[in-house]
C-alpha cells in the first residue's frame, strides 16, 4: 500500500478534522517508512545468511571433514612421533590411524562412496581426494616395507591415485633389515619413474593445519585398501545395494568390533584364516582365467577349466563365510567353530590311584553349614577309605583340579571368574543351595562362560550370570550334559548344543540372550522339560544344513513367552527350488494339539488360547503366499533377500503356517507335549532362509 493510499483512506475516515488527518498521515507514515527499512534490512540479513550457508555447505563437501574447522587457528590433529627413537632423523607425522568409527563412517558415506558400484569406487575416491589432497609442495615418510624416506611430494596423479616425490637432501631414511643409501633411494624411484602409491605416503606433521585434510584425505584411501576393499568386489556387480552398504559398513563395524574386544577371539583368528585363504584361491583363480584361450579346444584348456571351476566354487563358499562373519547379525545366529583353546582341551581321565576326591567351593562357611554338607552328601557319597576332600575359593580352580567321578559342592555364595569354565570330564557340580543363594557371575568379556566336553557331566541348583560377555553362556560341544534347577542369565547367546552332544534341562530358567536361548545344531539331541525360556532375541532357534540332517529334540510342558522374535525358529538353507509340504488336516491338528497342551489354556492376561480344533478348522485359511521377503536391512548389509515364514501364535487365534509345517514335516521332535507359548513378538513358530 503506498503513501497515497494510506492517506486515502485516512481522509475518509477523518475527513471532518484536519487537524486528525494530517497526524494519522505522518503517524503511518512514519510506520510505512520504518516497516520498509525493516524489511530491506531483512532480506540483506537473509542474504548473507544465504551465502554463509551455502559457503559452508561448499566446505563442508569439499573437504570430508567436518570436524575441522577453517577459522580455527592451527592444527587439529595430534601428532604422532616416528618410532625410530631418540637418535631417529626423519620427522614426526600426522596421527590419523586412531579415527573413530562414525568419522571413517561419515566420510566414506557422506563424501568419498557415496552410492557408487565398485567399479566406481576408484574414480569416486580420485574426486574426492582432488579436493582435500594439496597436488605439491609437501613433505612426507615414504613409508615401504623395509624403509622410510622423507620425501617431497611435487605431484599428484588423482586417478592413478599415485604421487611423484623426489627425497629431501640431505636425505633422511631409516631401514629395516637391508642396507640403502641416497644412491640406491635414486635408482629406486628411478625404477618407479618417481611415482610411488599416495598411501605409502605419511604426511611430515605442521602446526599450522594447512595440510591437515590431506593428511585426512590420505588416511581414508590408505584405510580403506588395507581394510575394507577385496580383490573380488569390482567383479560383483549384480545387487540392488550400493556398494557402501553392502561391503563398506559391515566391515567397518566389524573392524571397530574387533578392535573393541566385541568379537570373540576365535571368530577373529576363524576370520583372518578364511580371508587369507578367500585372498589365495582368487589369486589362482584369476591367474588361471588369464591363461585360458576362449577359441582352444585343447585336452589342456579343458582340464584347466574344470579345474577353475572348482576353484569358482571354493571361491564362493569362503566369500559366504566371510559373509556370514561380516554380517553383525548372522555372525552370531548361524555360529562358527568355537575357540581353539576349547577344541585342545583334553580329558584327564581317572587318577592314577583311583582315588575320587569331593571338591568344596567356599570362601568361608559356618559350622552349620559345613554339618550339613557331612551328613548329607560327604558322608553318604564319599565314605570310602580312598576318598578324599579338597577345599577351593572359586569354582575354576576347583574344576581344573577334577578327574574322571570326582563331584564339585558350591556353598552359597557369589563367586566371580574371569576365565572359561572348562568340563573336559565327566564330573558332577552341584550348588549346596538354591540357585539364587549359589551364584556364579562372569564379567570378562572374553571366551564363553562354561565350555562342556565331557561325556556325562551333571550340573544343578547353580545361578550362572554373565555381564559385559560376548559369547554365550553355555556351549555343549560334544559328549552329554544333564542340568537340573539351574538358572541362566545371558548376556549374548544363550546355550549352544553342537552336533552330535547332548543336552538334558530340566526345571531350569533361561533369560536374557540377545541372541537365540537356545540354539541346536544339527545331529544333536536336546531334551527340555519344565524350562522357562523367556525375553530373549528368540527362544529356541533349530539350525538344519543342506543335507537336511536333523537334531532329534524332545520339548515337554516349557513355558516360552515374552520373547523379541519367535517362541521357535528354524534356520535352514533356501530350498532349490519350492518344496511344498502336504500334511493331513487331522494329523496336523494332532501334533498342533502335543505342541501347545491338552485342553482350553489361558494367556497371562487372562484371555482363552485358540483350540487346537480351532486351529485344524482354519487349516483351508491358509494362504499359499506364507512366505514374505524382510526389508533389506542396512545395518545387517544384507545381499541376499532373507525370508522369513510368519507363524501365528496359536494363542492368537490364527491358523497353523508353513513353519509348524516343516517342523513337523522334517520330525525334528521325538515329543513336544505340554508348551505354552506367550506373548512371543513375532509368533509362536517361525522360519528363517538364508
Amino acid at each position: 500500500m503506498t503513501v497515497f493510499n494510506i492517506f486515502g483512506v485516512i481522509y475518509r475516515r477523518t475527513h471532518t478534522d484536519t487537524h486528525a488527518v494530517l497526524l494519522s498521515f505522518i503517524g503511518y507514515s512514519m510506520i510505512f517508512f520504518n516497516a520498509a527499512a525493516l524489511f530491506q534490512n531483512e532480506d540483506k540479513a537473509n542474504d548473507a545468511s544465504d551465502d554463509d550457508e551455502d559457503e559452508s555447505d561448499y566446505d563442508d563437501e569439499d573437504s570430508g571433514t567436518d570436524n575441522l574447522k577453517a577459522d580455527k587457528a592451527g592444527t587439529q590433529l595430534q601428532r604422532s612421533e616416528h618410532s625410530g627413537g631418540i637418535n631417529s632423523s626423519l620427522p614426526d607425522t600426522f596421527q590419523t590411524n586412531h579415527l573413530l568409527f562414525y568419522e571413517r563412517f561419515k566420510a566414506y558415506q557422506d563424501y568419498i562412496l557415496g552410492d557408487c558400484k565398485p567399479s566406481e569406487v576408484k574414480s569416486f575416491t580420485a574426486d574426492y581426494l582432488q579436493k582435500v589432497v594439496q597436488s605439491f609442495g609437501w613433505q612426507a615418510l615414504w613409508s615401504a616395507e623395509l624403509f622410510d624416506v622423507l620425501v617431497e611430494v611435487c605431484d599428484v596423479d588423482f586417478s592413478d591415485l599415485k604421487a611423484c616425490v623426489k627425497p629431501v637432501l640431505p636425505l633422511q631414511c631409516e631401514v629395516r633389515g637391508c642396507e640403502i643409501n641416497e644412491q640406491g633411494v635414486a635408482e629406486l624411484l628411478e625404477a618407479t619413474q618417481h611415482n610411488v602409491p599416495l598411501m605409502e605416503l605419511k604426511v611430515v606433521y605442521e602446526e599450522s593445519g594447512d595440510y591437515d585434510q590431506t593428511a585426512l584425505g590420505i588416511e581414508h584411501l590408505r584405510f580403506f585398501y588395507k581394510h575394507v576393499w577385496r580383490l573380488w568386489d569390482e567383479e560383483d556387480e549384480d545387487d540392488d545395494f550400493d556398494y557402501f552398504v553392502r561391503c563398506v559398513e559391515p566391515r567397518l563395524r566389524l573392524h571397530y568390533d574387533i578392535l573393541e574386544e566385541r568379537v570373540p577371539a576365535g571368530l577373529v583368528a576363524e576370520y583372518k584364516l578364511v580371508l587369507e585363504k578367500c585372498t589365495r584361491c582368487f589369486q589362482q583363480f584369476s591367474l588361471l582365467r588369464s591363461s585360458l584361450s576362449s577359441d582352444s579346444d585343447s585336452e589342456l584348456d579343458n582340464i584347466s577349466m574344470v579345474e577353475g571351476l572348482k576353484l569358482c566354487e571354493q571361491l564362493e563358499e569362503f566369500k559366504r563365510k566371510l559373509y556370514f562373519i561380516e554380517n553383525p547379525l548372522l555372525r552370531y545366529v548361524l555360529g562358527y567353530k568355537d575357540n581353539p583353546r576349547h577344541q585342545s582341551i583334553q580329558s584327564r581321565g581317572l587318577r592314577e590311584s583311583g582315588t575320587k576326591v569331593a571338591h568344596v567351593v567356599t570362601s568361608s562357611c559356618t559350622t552349620n553349614q559345613l554339618h550339613s554338607l557331612l551328613s548329607d552328601k560327604l558322608l553318604h557319597q564319599f565314605s570310602s577309605e580312598d576318598s578324599e576332600v579338597q577345599f577351593h575359593r572359586d569354582p575354576v580352580s576347583a574344576v581344573d583340579s577334577c578327574h574322571e567321578g570326582d563331584m564339585v559342592f558350591v556353598l552359597p555364595g557369589v563367586y566371580s571368574v574371569a576365565s572359561s569354565i572348562l568340563l573336559p570330564d565327566s564330573i558332577t557340580i552341584e550348588g549346596f543351595g538354591l540357585p539364587d543363594e549359589v551364584v556364579i557371575e562372569k564379567k570378562y568379556t572374553g571366551d564363553s562362560f562354561i565350555v562342556s566336553t565331557g561325556a556325562d557331566v551333571r550340573m544343578s541348583n547353580i545361578k550362572l550370570i554373565q555381564f559385559d560377555a560376548i559369547e554365550g553362556i553355555l556351549g555343549v560341544r560334544k559328549g552329554s550334559l544333564s542340568m537340573e534347577n539351574c538358572v541362566l542369565q545371558c548376556e549374548t547367546t544363550g546355550v549352544v548344543v553342537q552336533t552330535s552332544a547332548h543336552l538334558t534341562m530340566n526345571r531350569c530358567d533361561l533369560y536374557g540372550s540377545k541372541g537365540a536361548g537356545i540354539e541346536i545344531y544339527p545331529g544333536s539331541v536336546c531334551t527340555l522339560v519344565g524350562n522357562g525360556i523367556h525375553h530373549c532375541k528368540d527362544g529356541i532357534l533349530i539350525k538344519m544344513n543342506q543335507p537336511m540332517v536333523i537334531p532329534s529334540i524332545t520339548m515337554d510342558n516349557n513355558v516360552i513367552h515374552n520373547n523379541e522374535g519367535y517362541g521357535v525358529i528354524l534356520v535352514k538353507p533356501t530350498p532349490t527350488q519350492d518344496r511344498n509340504i502336504h500334511l493331513d488336516k487331522d494329523e496336523l491338528a494332532n501334533d498342533v494339539e502335543k505342541m501347545t497342551g491338552d485342553g482350553l489354556q489361558k494367556d497371562v492376561a487372562g484371555e482363552p488360547v485358540t483350540t487346537p480344533s480351532e486351529t485344524a478348522s482354519n487349516l483351508d485359511d491358509v494362504s499359499p503366499k506364507l512366505t514374505e521377503n524382510t526389508h533389506q536391512d542396512r545395518n545387517a548389509n544384507s545381499a541376499r533377500n532373507w525370508q522369513f515364514c510368519r507363524q501365528p501364535s496359536v494363542n492368537k487365534h490364527t491358523s497353523c503356517t508353513l513353519a509348524m509345517q516343516d517342523l513337523i514335516a522334517h520330525k525334528i521332535f521325538v515329543s513336544i507335549e505340554g508348551n505354552q507359548f506367550k506373548r512371543n513378538g513375532r509368533g509362536d513358530f517361525g522360519t528363517f532362509l538364508y
